[in-house]
């Protein structure tokens, strides 16, 4: 019976695991959850879509424009003779004007210098889009790893508490059949105590955590998949630093927008010059106007008028204005250049820390298990050596500790590495979707 009831709870609990494997949210499918539901990734696309009718509105200087006016006029006019003594008249009569008018620019260089500072623009603002894409990828992973970390965290500290919970118990069990002091029972509750408070603390950050997470992805989530205990992760492809370095000074999306922005304010300059070109457009008008009188045996008036012809401006004198704007806009290409030289150094700058954090993380890693695998013997050994008299309490206390910051660390340089490798990704503006799906088989219940 009792063999019965153990198979009973085996299956229920395993059905329950492949239950929240089967429901828990990937990496992958979180990130589709914020795509739809991100504000700022929301904000950043309208920003882009708006920055997008600037080529429209600049091609609108090159076209021709095209306007009617049509009006109705009471006319109430009253004539009176002084000088010959002649009785006073008046005139009573309606006007209906409407006219049309068209004007084609010719030669109107700063317009054409618009259009082509509008390409570059909308250039621009796509780089930072795509900049804002990539940041919503790093943002997802790290609140998503934030969560995990914040899981793994809280489970070495429950899993420490109860290791202290027994050796509490067995120093308390000691102490009443006199083989150990009081000492040790102080001891052991003084790391219970800690460890209570070190849960507390962890289930207050995985909240916050999962709240952070729900603010990207606008809603609520269930489990999470974790990443596999066996997981081995690969170093980066290129092996070399400088490759990724060349890239990121390159291809790094914000050096894009800066090299777009350069472009603008080299283009500002030149239209801010043509202020003192002349302008050419063609003009045409049609108007036709009519006089009704109100008597009806008056003739009324129809004037219609037809008119094409050229027009040329030549600016002369504005008061300095059109030398400052040159002046202006020359300064702000200096300050462009400056910006775009220090984007490519902070990019430059990323790629190495990226790729050294991998590097590193990987390494890292690798000490860290083996470590574990050390703190784990050695906790065995001391609790061991307490059995049989030749260790103390305090000992088996200080490696049940280590043990678990041994585990703490390992999760965190785990998630770190993944992070690094990603971020090395969008420091060359390569970081897609595609990346994340890569990572899916590295954890546990992934599709």
């Amino acid at each position: 019976m009792k063999a019965l009831l153990l198979m009973r709870s085996s299956i229920l609990l395993g059905l329950a695991c492949l239950s929240a494997q089967a429901f828990s949210s990937d990496l992958t499918q979180v990130y589709r959850k914020a795509l739809a539901n991100d504000a700022q990734y929301a904000a950043a696309r309208a920003t882009l879509e708006a920055e997008r009718e600037k080529l429209p509105q600049s091609l609108a200087g090159l076209l021709p424009t095209i306007g009617a006016t049509a009006g109705s006029v009471w006319n109430d006019n009253r004539y009176r003779n002084d000088g010959d003594g002649q009785p006073s008249w008046k005139k009573d009569y309606n006007t209906h004007a409407y006219g049309v008018s068209l004007t084609q620019p010719l030669f109107r260089w700063q317009n054409v210098v618009r259009y082509g500072q509008a390409k570059w623009q909308v250039a621009q603002a796509e780089a930072v889009f795509a900049q804002a894409s990539q940041e919503m990828i790093l943002r997802v992973a790290r609140a998503y790893f934030d969560v995990l970390y914040a899981q793994e965290n809280l489970a070495a500290v429950r899993a420490n508490k109860e290791a202290i919970a027994l050796q509490l118990a067995q120093a308390k069990k000691n102490f009443e059949v006199g083989t150990t002091t009081i000492t040790d029972a102080h001891e052991a509750q003084s790391r219970f105590d800690l460890a209570v408070a070190q849960e507390l603390a962890g289930d207050g950050d995985l909240e916050v955590k999962r709240y952070a997470l729900r603010v990207i992805v606008g809603g609520e989530l269930g489990e999470l998949a974790r990443l596999r205990a066996d997981v081995e992760l690969r170093p980066p492809q290129p092996a070399g630093m400088e490759q990724w370095v060349q890239a990121a000074e390159n291809d790094n999306f914000l050096v894009q927008a800066r090299q777009a922005a350069l472009e603008v304010a080299q283009r500002e300059i030149e239209r801010a010059r043509a202020g003192h070109y002349p302008t050419l457009d063609i003009v045409a008008n049609y108007g036709k106007s009519d006089s009704v009188p109100s008597a009806s045996n008056s003739p009324g008036l129809r004037t219609d008028a037809r008119n094409i012809g050229l027009q040329l401006s030549i600016p002369i004198y504005e008061g300095g204005a059109t030398r400052s704007r040159t002046r202006e806009a020359i300064s702000n290409r200096g300050a462009a250049q400056s910006l775009l030289e220090n984007a490519r150094r902070v990019a430059v700058l990323g790629a190495r820390q990226s790729f050294l954090g991998v590097v590193n993380g990987l390494a890292q890693i690798q000490a860290l298990k083996a470590a574990l695998v050390s703190s784990i013997s050695a906790l065995e050994a001391n609790r061991l050596g307490y059995d049989v008299g030749v260790r103390i309490n305090i000992d088996v206390l200080n490696a049940e500790q280590q043990v678990y910051i041994t585990r703490r660390d390992l999760a965190r340089a785990r998630f770190d590495t993944l992070l690094a490798q990603l971020d090395l990704k969008a420091a060359v503006g390569t970081l897609g979707e595609d990346d994340l799906e890569r990572l899916g088989p590295l954890f546990e219940g992934s599709f």
